[in-house]
């Protein structure tokens, strides 16, 4: 079996010795692969570039940001994508039954077992996990900016920064038309979109139980003060969530987001982008073959 591998040099957990741990997996369940470590910004256009030349096989290696890029290049064409999971929290991997021991993921890719599940996009851009505006691209994107500046490690400047967000962040008024019909304008500090269905409730709260339902997962979180909306989102971080604390919108494949505001601040699969509103959110259902156990 021969397949490019794309590994995010500078992504998750990869560490320096990424190229040879992979080489080796490979190797190891027999598979021939072309490994190519490239930084983040040049995946997708090297994955667009296979698929332009008809590569039968992509294996994405690195975390949920890498399988992102990967799996926007790949999305809709007969290319297959296979995952060895580097990142820290590899949400895609694992909703997907994929192991994080990269023997056992390599050996998946080995077996050939396919299966088609969907992704989503946010004004045309793919995403496989989930986008979120308000409080939580804020929140990373001030972790962020305290990693680069001050070295902080990653969960204490998340620690802090969602401290800081909480004190200054305002509501937003957001109109939320749901397929093209149904339209209602609400002010809420937070709302999710999701690949598919997350769950709430402990003790699979995050998870996915399936990708290939065809509909987005959209929660929006109730306006509340300050305190209430700590204690909330506590509660939502550990899958305890309450009726009052959030509203969940059924059979959504698409969702139209307008603001009065210029720019909102959302985050999707991780990376935070700046983007002017109306933002459009759509589900594509079995647009992407993916290797699996």
């Amino acid at each position: 079996m021969k397949a490019i591998v794309l590994i995010n040099k500078g992504g998750g957990s990869a560490g320096d010795d990424a190229r040879d741990k992979v080489a080796a997996a490979l190797a190891k369940a027999g598979i021939d692969g072309e490994v190519e470590l490239l930084d983040g910004a040049a995946l997708a256009d090297r994955a667009k570039a296979a698929v332009k030349d008809g590569a039968p096989l992509i294996i994405a290696a690195g975390g949920d940001g890498t399988q992102s890029a990967v799996a926007g290049a790949i999305a809709g064409s007969e290319t297959v994508m296979g995952i060895l999971p580097l990142g820290t929290l590899n949400h895609l991997a694992r909703d997907l039954g994929i192991s994080f021991d990269l023997d056992d993921a390599a050996a998946v890719i080995a077996a050939g077992r396919t299966h088609r599940i969907d992704v989503a996009s946010l004004n045309g851009r793919i995403f496989v996990n989930n986008s979120a505006i308000g409080l939580y691209p804020l929140m990373v994107e001030d972790r962020e900016g305290q990693q680069d500046r001050l070295g902080r490690s990653k969960k204490l400047a998340m620690i802090v920064a969602g401290l800081r967000t909480l004190a200054r962040y305002r509501h937003h008024r957001l109109s939320l038309t749901v397929n093209e019909s149904e339209t209602a304008t609400l002010d809420t500090p937070l709302l999710f979109v999701g690949n598919n269905d997350y769950r709430m409730e402990m003790p699979r709260a995050g998870y996915r139980d399936r990708l290939d339902d065809g509909r987005l997962s959209v929660v929006v979180m109730k306006r509340q003060g300050r305190l209430a909306l700590f204690a909330a989102m506590l509660r939502a971080l550990a899958g305890r969530s309450r009726p009052q604390d959030l509203i969940r919108l059924d059979d959504v494949t698409r969702l139209s987001v307008a603001s009065r505001r210029h720019r909102l601040t959302v985050s999707s699969d991780g990376e935070t982008l700046h983007l002017a509103p109306p933002l459009d959110y759509r589900i594509f259902p079995a647009a992407l073959t993916v290797m699996v156990p």
